[in-house]
């Protein structure tokens, strides 16, 4: 079985740094960014239309994957947690899920979604719609 992690688009954002990142998309400073998609992946952005809330998976690609445990928050005050108890990019793999809104779909192949608290550069790796009210 020869199956690989495949990145089908890049966050582009005004966040630069995981310092400077919020830890949720509730928080302030989760920002509107975009998502430029790789164009093989064109295809699979049929049927999207802004006001779809959807549910990004990212790869945290310069995120320590050495860490089991931190301090919740980064509060060197609160007790360490388990990295799996926490939503720390930290982790021995570290993927991220963000709940966002698609606000606009830009030529070529650039969702715009908000409010996303991953940073500048940040790889995807795949785009989950949750369901639409009926």
């Amino acid at each position: 079985m020869d199956k690989e992690l495949v990145i089908i688009g890049t966050v582009q954002s005004e966040i630069k740094d995981i310092e400077s990142a919020p830890k949720m998309e509730t928080e302030a400073g989760a920002v509107r960014a975009r998502i430029v998609m790789d164009p093989a992946y064109a295809e699979a952005m049929d049927g999207l239309e802004p006001g779809d809330r959807l549910e990004l998976f990212t790869w945290f690609h310069k995120s320590d994957r050495t860490v089991l445990k931190v301090h919740p928050r980064g509060i060197k005050d609160r007790p360490l947690r388990g990295v799996f108890a926490t939503r720390s990019p930290a982790r021995p793999n570290p993927i991220g899920l963000h709940r966002v809104t698609l606000v606009a779909i830009e030529e070529p192949l650039t969702l715009v979604v908000e409010p996303l608290e991953a940073i500048d550069g940040t790889p995807i790796i795949d785009i989950k719609p949750k369901p639409r009210e009926k």
